[in-house]
């Protein structure tokens, strides 16, 4: 449950900006947040329809995509994806990084690209997790093919870094993905993964959100549970539930709880003390939007109990960062430099 964000996908805003070339897959598919798929025999006025990015045969050159990241941050692994392409995959990759501003021309030639992931073999139709070392934080990645092929996801995952400006004197939604909230632990993802609940976007269907399955041990006090930490400790004021699309298997009640504590390595997440009540237990709506108003200060880590079981779409904590928590982000940020 601690896998990383995806900082290029277009979910969280990412954009393939420029290409080399695209004579058989666009560039926009490198970043999709779907998982590449491929229906042999169909065809267009490319070719055989591809399911991501495919160059021309024959270039002269390696041909090249610069990606926008949708959250800037530091990068741990870049996985140059391969899948459905057999024959025709690149014979290896390069990641460059660079860090712009709004205004920057990423395809200017002065652009200072720096190396992130170093000359890198690739396998057809395959995943390909290239691990990064550099610690400094990133707008913009650029890969480089080894030679003309195609590539069906571009997926860089690492830890948002974001500007400590942007969160200083105001409400920001710390439990979101883009601004550092992660799913340490989840109790049950029989039918879908708990990360959907901190999506950014609004549910458009029961399959968006968290669903765990039917329990048949019902008691008092039965239930599922998915604990969410925080970048950095935050006054919490306003907690929203949303249970949209879970129309006759929502969760039945909710109850949130916090910790000030952080973990180490002889106590995990799951082992911490959640011990102050954010949310009380309180009967929830099918297929709606819920906001409770709270007062819980230098929160870390929150755990979201749903009595007994079913499904919850979103789950949004927001708050102002405390004093020493806007002092953590900025070291983070200093750091990344």
């Amino acid at each position: 449950m601690t896998e990383e964000l995806d900082l290029a996908s277009r979910a969280v805003g990412g954009s393939v900006v420029a290409a080399s070339d695209e004579s058989f897959g666009v560039k926009e598919r490198l970043i999709e947040p779907a998982e590449p798929n491929f229906v042999p025999g169909t065809f267009d006025l490319r070719g055989e329809v591809v399911d991501g990015w495919e160059t021309r045969r024959h270039a002269p050159q390696g041909d090249w995509a610069i990606i926008r990241l949708g959250v800037p941050g530091r990068l741990r692994t870049v996985d140059v994806d391969t899948r459905f392409f057999t024959g025709n995959h690149p014979t290896g990759a390069t990641v460059y990084g660079a860090t712009l501003t709004s205004a920057d021309n990423p395809c200017d030639a002065s652009v200072d690209w720096r190396l992130v992931a170093a000359p890198t073999p690739l396998k057809a139709d395959a995943h390909n997790p290239i691990a990064v070392t550099d610690a400094r934080r990133y707008t913009h990645l650029k890969l480089v093919i080894a030679s003309d092929g195609g590539v069906a996801r571009l997926r860089a995952y690492g830890e948002p870094v974001p500007d400590p400006a942007l969160w200083s004197g105001v409400t920001v939604e710390v439990s979101g993905a883009e601004q550092g909230g992660r799913i340490e632990h989840c109790s049950d993802t029989f039918y879908s993964d708990a990360r959907a609940i901190l999506s950014a976007d609004r549910p458009h269907n029961m399959g968006s959100g968290w669903e765990a399955r039917r329990r048949r041990d019902i008691g008092p006090d039965t239930h599922d549970a998915v604990t969410i930490s925080f970048l950095t400790p935050t006054d919490l004021d306003r907690i929203e539930i949303d249970t949209s699309y879970f129309v006759f298997n929502a969760s039945r009640e909710v109850c949130v709880y916090g910790t000030r504590d952080r973990p180490s390595a002889q106590r995990p997440w799951w082992a911490l003390s959640f011990d102050e009540i954010v949310v009380p237990r309180t009967q929830l709506l099918a297929d709606a939007r819920q906001l409770f108003v709270v007062d819980a200060a230098a929160i870390t880590a929150i755990r979201v109990q749903a009595y007994p079981d079913g499904g919850i779409a979103r789950v949004r904590a927001l708050g102002r960062p405390t004093e020493a928590g806007l002092a953590l982000l900025r070291q983070r940020w200093e750091a990344a430099l």
